[in-house]
């Protein structure tokens, strides 16, 4: 029988992320009591068909009415509004955090909005697919990838007690976790999930505006490349609208460089600069090989994309 770490959570947002913490929250078996609460009739009943939460409710401050730990699983431009809903209703010791993609601006407006007898630890589970809903979650979703939790700067002890507790929490569900400070976490992930997502969408986008290539030979001779941009390109907008905004100073940083670096590969194409380009391509292979290494990719041919479940 798994050690509960919190008797109550309550969960505001039932999409991919959301649902598939409580999933794993009910294989883990560390949470008595599971509450969601969400915008959308449709979501709603669609939970309460699936029947893996113990109440559901439209009303963000019922739901966190006596929480343990609220995840926040909304759009990161919805944080501040939810927060705002919830700030009332919160017991004095619970643990706040989210799973945003973006770090800085969410920490400034849960601090700013929540009261000071709460523990507020900003998250992010770095997992997910290009797929959104309830219905969308698993279980094994974080199991093996890692947890970026970014603490606010306090150092007393019973804060530093409750990111602690967040920490076991997201390791029970299957999550390796790492802590840092919030605003390098926009920076490292403008560079390995925000900037790869843009230039996904615009790939996508330039490909289905050629004139001179009719939309049915883009789907039909996708190779694997291109295919795989639009697995990414087929995530949700909402999401990726409010990270570019809320994250972009970073991604303006990240982007202004990769257009410098595109710009030089456009040269030594031009003037037909082979060893630079196999320079370049040998040492990017070493990062492809660099993160199989670390166990976030898998060796297996098609990217093991056969192997998820999405």
């Amino acid at each position: 029988m798994a050690e509960v770490i919190y008797p109550r959570m309550a969960v505001i947002g039932c999409g991919l992320i959301g649902s598939s913490v409580i999933r794993a929250v009910r294989r883990a078996g560390v949470v008595e009591t599971i509450v969601v609460a969400d915008a959308s009739s449709a979501v709603r009943d669609r939970v309460a068909e699936l029947g893996f939460a113990d109440e559901v409710t439209g009303s963000v401050a019922d739901a966190v009415k006596d929480a343990d730990l609220v995840v926040l699983a909304v759009p990161v431009l919805a944080m501040e509004a939810v927060a705002k809903a919830a700030a009332g209703s919160l017991k004095a010791g619970a643990t706040v955090t989210d799973v945003g993609s973006v770090k800085g601006q969410v920490s400034e407006a849960l601090a700013r909005n929540l009261p000071d007898s709460v523990f507020i630890v900003p998250g992010h589970p770095i997992a997910g697919t290009e797929q959104s809903g309830p219905d969308a979650g698993f279980a094994e979703l974080f199991d093996k990838r890692w947890t970026i939790l970014t603490p606010l700067p306090r150092q007393d002890d019973p804060y530093l007690e409750a990111v602690q507790q967040l920490a076991d929490f997201w390791t029970a569900l299957g999550a390796n976790v790492d802590r840092m400070d919030d605003k390098h976490h926009d920076l490292v992930l403008a560079v390995t999930s925000h900037l790869p997502h843009l230039i996904a969408y615009n790939i996508v986008g330039t490909a289905a505006d050629l004139e001179e290539v009719a939309r049915a030979e883009v789907m039909k001779y996708s190779a694997g490349g291109f295919r795989d941009f639009t697995r990414i390109a087929a995530s949700d907008p909402t999401m990726w609208r409010d990270i570019f905004l809320a994250n972009k100073d970073a991604v303006l940083e990240i982007l202004g460089r990769f257009t410098e670096d595109l710009q030089a590969l456009s040269r030594a194409i031009r003037w037909g600069e082979g060893d630079k380009l196999f320079e370049l391509f040998s040492r990017t292979r070493e990062i492809r090989r660099g993160v199989i290494a670390a166990g976030q990719e898998s060796p297996e041919p098609n990217f093991g994309r056969d192997r998820e479940r999405h």
